[in-house]
């Protein structure tokens, strides 16, 4: 940002103060008494003739922005020059228009920082604030200047809190305001528990650095020249020159060291007494210096080098380059987006001709097409008229049949039914003498198993005996009346044995008689399943009947066979 637009933000705070009414416009009497004071504190040669001429009593009535800005430009802005004003009187000058009529602190006394410090803060607004007026600070700017003065102080800022209080306060065009911004401080929500003074000195230090362009300030020990003795002095140093003073009031300089690309600054190694030295080298002399620890040390050469470095690219201040650098490639950014859009909006452009005009051939094609879709319509139409003429003639001959196949159908559908009654008969039937053969069956495997029990009292009686025979041969006299006991009873098993037999073999003449009804049963119902199918056969009109021979009551026919399968 350059000094034009510097002064441009102060001077518009001047202005909308002027304007008590909010309209927009300040009277001419008004504008007289600022831009007097703008010439004082420019220190800018007064031209009476062209402040009376331009702001001469007439019935214009109240002068708006734009109608100040051409007297402003030409008999102002244009004929100051850098370094020949102080600038904290011009930004003092505004602040104490603008203040006076827009900045409330705490009149109990309550406020975090005092007016002087408000004032600091409100020239560190200014700075970081964006170039759109009204003039705003975004909410990462906002952030940034209190974690700075945070740092100066060496507490650490609430992000989450900040955030939330930025949540829950209106911002307008995107940002804070100044006004806004003081209020926030002044609440001691930031900083809470931190004394005035403190506060006040971290404003003063964020201030030098930024406004006044300090890098770095310190008290320090300093060689003489002459005398070759050690001093302490409060050294200030910026991006052209390290200055070095009696006390850090500044009241009273003792000397200056310009720096430019040529000079360069070395550390030394203790000696005389003194520890951390350093020296900067210009080109017509060394000065010796030394710091209180390493840290210092380190500190104050890493600052010297940033000036140095900032004299050798030719830059006058390392915040106002930041800024410059981060508005240049904010402009940039925003052509080349301006660009982009630019291109796609010509793109948009030729793909709509492009979309029109075959949106023109698609309209032509869909016209012709149309116009041949109807034409083939209408012929389509007529032969479809014809058709159904002749299609309803012959439906009329069809109902008549079909009239006369219904009737037949409804005649065989009765039949059918008849037909089913007497096959469900049968089936019953066919039921019936399958469990007659169960019965059979299972009364045949209970004589089974009686025999089975026989033939192993048997087996055991033919175990028993030979037992006997071997453990009797020496007591046969003895024991030949029990053997024939024994002979007896295995005679009457062999006749049980011999009768079961017999009921077996009965059984088994009774399952044979159970089958021959069963096979009979299958008989009968084959016959029927043969007159069903005959019966279910559609026939035609001028059909022949085929004869019983023919192809049987199929339908039925798998039916039948499972039936006839789970039964078995």
């Amino acid at each position: 940002m350059d000094l034009r637009g510097e002064l441009l933000k102060s001077i518009w705070y001047a202005f909308t103060a002027l304007d008590v009414e909010k309209s927009g416009k300040v009277s001419k009497s008004q504008l007289k008494v600022l831009s007097h004071n703008l010439y004082t504190v420019l220190r800018i040669p007064h031209d009476p003739v062209a402040l009376e001429e331009h702001f001469r009593d007439d019935d214009d009535g109240p002068v708006s922005s734009q109608g100040y800005m051409p007297y402003l430009n030409k008999y102002i802005l244009d004929k100051v020059e850098e370094g020949s004003f102080v600038k904290e009187n011009f930004d003092e000058l505004c602040w104490t228009l603008t203040a006076k009529k827009n900045y409330k602190p705490d009149r109990n006394g309550n406020s975090a920082v005092s007016h002087q410090d408000a004032f600091k803060l409100w020239c560190l607004f200014n700075f970081l604030s964006e170039d759109k007026y009204p003039l705003v600070m975004v909410p990462d700017e906002v952030e940034y200047l209190l974690k700075k003065i945070c740092t100066a102080m060496n507490v650490e800022l609430n992000s989450c809190e900040l955030d939330d209080y930025l949540s829950q306060e209106p911002q307008g065009q995107g940002g804070l305001t100044v006004w806004q911004f003081l209020d926030m401080v002044n609440s001691g929500r930031f900083l809470r528990g931190i004394e005035q003074e403190a506060i006040s000195m971290a404003v003063e230090e964020v201030y030098q650095e930024v406004i006044e362009d300090v890098l770095k300030q310190g008290y320090l020990w300093k060689k003489g020249h002459l005398r070759r003795n050690w001093s302490e002095r409060w050294f200030t140093l910026k991006p052209n020159a390290l200055s070095y003073y009696v006390s850090e009031e500044r009241k009273e300089k003792k000397g200056s060291i310009p720096l430019d690309k040529h000079c360069c600054v070395e550390v030394l190694p203790d000696r005389d007494g003194k520890r951390c030295m350093f020296c900067v080298k210009t080109s017509s002399r060394t000065y010796e210096m030394s710091a209180s620890d390493t840290r210092q040390r380190q500190e104050w050469t890493l600052a010297i080098q940033t000036a140095i470095r900032l004299q050798a690219e030719g830059k006058k201040s390392l915040h106002k380059d930041l800024k410059q650098k981060a508005a240049k490639e904010e402009e940039t950014q925003r052509l080349k987006q301006l660009q982009e859009e630019k291109e796609r909006k010509l793109q948009e452009l030729e793909l709509l001709k492009e979309a029109q005009r075959q949106a023109e051939m698609l309209l032509q094609e869909e016209e012709q097409r149309r116009r041949q879709q109807h034409e083939e319509m209408q012929r389509t139409l007529e032969i479809q008229l014809r058709e159904a003429e002749e299609a309803r003639a012959s439906m009329q001959a069809e109902m008549v049949l079909k009239e006369a196949e219904a009737e037949r159908q409804r005649k065989r559908i009765l039949e059918l039914e008849d037909m089913q009654e007497r096959l469900q008969e049968a089936l019953q039937q066919e039921v019936k003498a399958r469990q007659d053969e169960e019965s059979v069956r299972y009364a045949q495997a209970r004589l089974l198993a009686e025999e089975e029990e026989k033939l192993k009292q048997l087996m055991k009686l033919k175990e028993e005996q030979e037992e006997y025979i071997i453990k009797t041969q020496l007591e046969k006299q003895v024991l030949k009346q029990e053997m024939e006991n024994k002979n007896k009873c295995l005679e009457e098993a062999q006749k049980q044995l011999e009768e079961v037999r017999v009921n077996r073999q009965r059984v088994d003449q009774d399952v044979m008689a159970a089958q021959r009804k069963l096979r009979q049963a299958s008989t009968n119902v084959k016959h029927w399943n043969v007159q069903m199918n005959r019966l279910m056969h559609p026939i035609g009109p001028g059909d022949k009947r085929t004869n019983a021979s023919g192809g049987g009551f199929t339908g039925y026919q798998p039916l039948l066979s499972r039936q006839d399968s789970s039964l078995r």
